[in-house]
């Protein structure tokens, strides 16, 4: 059962909604709608929560980098998150948030905020395309994840493949590569808050090579353009496992084509 929390509005605003409790410090209340395989809420999801109480304290309004390390997993329940503004800039503002868990630091990351306006003179070059995809009303919904004990962000966020997965009926010799579409279950549009945990809610790439629990160490966010309305076209993919660690790499290409979101993370496999 999920945990209590302010009724109306959308899912994931609900969810990483933060109440201030003293100067850089916030009361948070993590909740189980974000759990993945490991049972734990996502670690994105958690990150956003954290980064909601640090943007509360910086000028300017959109994350540029987010650098986050992950130290144990979270658990739904209260949280404390605690922020310090390390630099603000004309241009950039930088800062760094704690949240814990029973006196105890969950995750850690560093963030610059910058302004992602539009600016039509700023050169462009793209030398990648976004995914090749069907419209999504022409790829399917797989229905295990309607009915995914325990896993609670198969019900928060709504994916769609042009085809289905390997690793769904049990193959372990595929290519740790996947392109889909992805978007919130309740509607919520993206933006560029959103897109830092986004870029965490993809299933892991090496689940294609049969390799289901996996736990991020590291996780780097670039976030590139505010996102246009609708559904989002995702890459995730895996090229290097060794030592027990794997990298994720992601990629979040709004409905209009535009980059608006990539990511790195370094991962264990357990």
């Amino acid at each position: 059962m999920s945990l209590d929390h302010p009724a109306g509005g959308f899912r994931f605003d609900r969810d990483t909604r933060v109440d201030k409790r003293a100067d850089g410090e916030f009361t948070a209340t993590l909740t189980d709608a974000w759990t993945t395989f490991t049972s734990h809420p996502n670690g994105g999801y958690v990150l956003g929560a954290a980064l909601n109480a640090l943007r509360q304290n910086l000028g300017q309004p959109d994350p540029l980098a987010v650098s986050a390390f992950f130290l144990r997993p979270a658990a739904a329940g209260r949280a404390l998150v605690r922020t310090e503004v390390v630099r603000e800039g004309r241009r950039t503002a930088t800062g760094q948030v704690v949240l814990e868990q029973g006196g105890k630091e969950v995750v850690r990351a560093i963030a610059t905020y910058g302004d992602l306006t539009p600016d039509r003179s700023a050169r462009v070059l793209t030398l990648d395309e976004p995914p090749n995809l069907p419209p999504p009303q022409d790829c399917a919904v797989p229905p295990e994840f309607a009915r995914a004990e325990g896993v609670g962000i198969a019900g928060s966020v709504e994916y769609r493949y042009p085809e289905r997965p390997g690793w769904m009926d049990g193959r372990k010799d595929g290519r740790p590569y996947a392109e889909f579409w992805m978007r919130f279950a309740d509607g919520r549009e993206p933006d560029t808050h959103s897109l830092v945990s986004m870029v965490d809610f993809a299933p892991p790439a090496v689940l294609e090579i049969g390799e289901f629990t996996t736990i991020t160490v590291e996780l780097s966010v670039h976030v590139r353009a505010r996102p246009a309305p609708g559904w989002s076209a995702c890459r995730v993919f895996t090229k290097h496992v060794q030592g027990g660690l794997h990298e994720e790499d992601m990629e979040i290409w709004d409905s209009t084509g535009v980059l608006v979101a990539q990511c790195r993370q370094l991962a264990m496999l357990l």
